[in-house]
């Protein structure tokens, strides 16, 4: 029996209690990446959440087919129907092939998933792969009567479609509201209403990502790939699709349309979008020198940092905050966090040291403890609440630093309320959060260990001597094969580092 798990819809607006369409089964779709660069922090931010949300997913048991495409063709400068393709014209710039900017931040991407602890989703397709199939769908549609082909290109008829079906639900956008908005484009000329979205795109003898079609040959456009590779891996109704806010409109909205006037069906029950960041209280731009890539957070090396942040660091730090609520990035913010995160790890080691012989059991205490673990799953079950989860972990922290102490006599706790509180370690904070111990992590070779500490007190008898070119020689040279030395007010400690 699962739990009864809430979701905050983006389509209706309200939370909605989750039922899957085929029992223990979930399809769940997020729009991934266009790798035309690296990977962005909300880009980050965005991938972090869902796997949250696809770990919890499996935690309650059940059977997840998680999608997340790559875009690698037809997604157009400025996210319009005009304009140059995001990869091609990185390609120019960096002088190779598209298909070679496409690997190389492939290779990063997957790089940073590993570093950042992002499980991979079950199917990653690419948009290139699906050329046949977005045809089809777009085939469809012309017969449908939701498009129509002009010049070699085909565009998506707004208001034919508005008329047996509202477009702007998800958004909330009005169809009178959305033609004041439209940009004088090149593009328009061709269409038959400005309100109208490009299906597939007439390639210029210039353009090198092409292929050809029933209307000469052409590109797909952006918003065709993520519905023709979500219903061809999980059918024309499927559970969840996610995405950061930032594709809600227009892409999102389009994505409904040409499901729902290519199926007959609502392509979506649950719709679920991850909120924007902020550095300092300001929308992050490269303009306003305030833009973060992920790798900058860990190197330290960025105007608003006074050092690097470890990769658990900065996953728990996301995590302190709802999914759903603007992230607000600041150096003493991710101070903080990282304090915090020592806190928890330090309880977690402590706790599982504890033992209890239950000679001066406290029934009522550990009644206390066990009703705090039980809602912590509660919120979790509550729309994937990992800062309120994250607050109880912290209340059984002090509770169980408390014992470890002697502050609190450690057989007032049962056994199996001990068992409970490493339970809810490993199940939500390691295996649901994805927050390692990063100590435990680097240090399961005890024979490193050993090493690192003979060597740390080797330097701290160098720097009592005063031999300053000795410790910053033995600082240097760890560093140069991947180690990091810290130096603490009262102790010295150390941590894998990128070798430069």
């Amino acid at each position: 029996m699962k739990s009864n798990l809430y979701i905050y819809n983006s389509l209706t607006g309200t939370k909605e209690l989750f039922i899957p369409i085929t029992d223990d089964h979930v399809g769940m779709y997020v729009c991934g990446p266009t790798l035309h660069n690296e990977v962005h922090l909300g880009n980050l931010r965005t991938f972090i959440s869902f796997d949250v949300i696809y770990r919890y997913l499996l935690y309650l048991g059940y059977k997840v087919r998680y999608v997340r495409n790559i875009t690698d063709v037809g997604h157009l400068e400025s996210d319009a129907d005009e304009g140059e393709d995001k990869i091609s014209k990185q390609a120019r710039l960096e002088q190779l092939e598209p298909m070679e900017i496409v690997q190389k931040y492939a290779v990063s991407f997957r790089e940073l998933q590993r570093i950042f602890n992002i499980l991979p989703p079950s199917i990653e397709p690419l948009a290139t792969g699906h050329i046949p199939e977005q045809i089809a769908m777009i085939e469809s549609l012309i017969s449908n009567g939701y498009a129509y082909e002009c010049n070699g290109s085909v565009y998506f008829a707004v208001r034919k479609y508005n008329e047996k079906k509202p477009y702007g639900l998800l958004s909330g956008r009005k169809i009178d509201e959305l033609l004041h908005e439209t940009r004088d484009l090149e593009g328009i000329n061709e269409k038959e209403d400005p309100l109208d979205f490009a299906l597939w795109k007439k390639a210029t003898e210039e353009h090198i990502m092409k292929w050809p079609s029933p209307w000469g040959m052409g590109f797909p456009g952006w918003h065709i790939e993520c519905s023709t590779m979500g219903q061809k891996y999980l059918g024309k109704q499927f559970d969840i699709h996610g995405g950061g806010m930032d594709l809600k409109f227009p892409h999102h909205e389009c994505e409904i349309a040409q499901s729902s006037g290519s199926s007959g069906h609502k392509p979506v029950n649950y719709w679920i979008h991850t909120n924007m960041l902020t550095v300092n209280g300001t929308k992050m731009s490269k303009s306003k020198g305030n833009s973060f890539l992920p790798m900058d957070l860990i190197s330290g090396k960025h105007s608003l940092l006074t050092r690097g942040f470890s990769p658990m660091v900065i996953r728990f730090f996301m995590m302190q905050t709802h999914y759903s609520s603007t992230l607000d990035f600041s150096n003493e913010a991710l101070i903080a966090a990282e304090k915090g995160y020592n806190r928890l790890m330090s309880a977690w080691e402590n706790l599982n040291t504890l033992h209890s012989d239950e000679s001066n059991l406290d029934k009522k205490y550990n009644e206390e403890i066990d009703k705090t673990i039980t809602s912590a799953y509660g919120l979790m079950s509550d729309d994937f609440n990992t800062a309120g989860v994250l607050a109880i972990l912290f209340e059984l922290a002090y509770k169980i630093n408390a014992c470890k102490d002697g502050h609190i006599d450690v057989n007032i706790l049962s056994t199996n309320s001990i068992q409970n509180m490493q339970n809810i370690y490993h199940d939500l904070l390691t295996n649901v959060m994805g927050i390692q111990n990063e100590k435990i992590t680097y240090t399961k070779n005890d024979t490193i260990q050993d090493l690192m500490s003979l060597i740390i007190e080797l330097r701290n008898n160098a720097r009592a001597q005063k031999d300053y070119a000795l410790s910053d020689t033995i600082r240097d040279r760890l560093k140069a094969v991947g180690i990091q030395l810290k130096d603490g007010k009262e102790e010295v400690s150390w941590e894998f580092c990128d070798l430069e």
